[in-house]
């Protein structure tokens, strides 16, 4: 990998060598690209050529995949102009909190069974507790991302035009 940083580099890269620069095939790049999520120039041969800012999209779509955002999500998320942004935005943050409860909550019950003296930890008079919220079928009662987008309106849709 190029050991220049992207902010010192005026160099402009094919899409085979943008790839190895991320450790991604070609066809992850061509993907976004027909998913609206990157536009290169072209050469005079027609071949895809990326420069700095491209490389910069390419971080934020790695970034923003780790995160768990679908690329619906991230398209709305580099599109300034889009009508929905926010509540695509607050949707992935309330997303981002719900998992980080949920891990938080995982990271206590691997303490407690830790900790716990039982063989069978689901056994565990103590250890049930971490877990009655599903059992009473109350985990997860709020809405979920992928219900808030279903009620959004297609991309390029104003709320008043649906």
């Amino acid at each position: 990998m190029n050991s220049i940083p992207v902010s010192e580099d005026r160099s402009v890269w094919s899409v085979g060598d943008l790839a190895a620069r991320f450790g991604l095939e070609t066809h992850v790049l061509r993907h976004w690209e027909s998913m609206g999520l990157l536009s290169p120039v072209r050469d005079g041969a027609g071949r895809r050529r990326y420069g700095a800012d491209d490389a910069f999209r390419v971080a934020t779509i790695m970034r923003s995949k780790a995160s768990g955002m679908s690329l619906e999500q991230i398209r709305v998320l580099l599109d300034g102009g889009a009508y929905d942004r926010h509540m695509i935005l607050e949707a992935h943050i309330a997303d981002l909190e719900a998992r980080m409860a949920e891990m938080e909550h995982s990271r206590e019950m691997t303490r407690h069974a830790l900790e716990c003296s039982a063989h069978d930890i689901a056994a565990c008079p103590s250890f049930r507790a971490h877990v009655q919220d599903i059992v009473d079928g109350k985990a997860g009662q709020g809405p979920s991302v992928a219900d808030l987008l279903s009620r959004r309106p297609r991309a390029g849709l104003s709320p008043e035009s649906r």
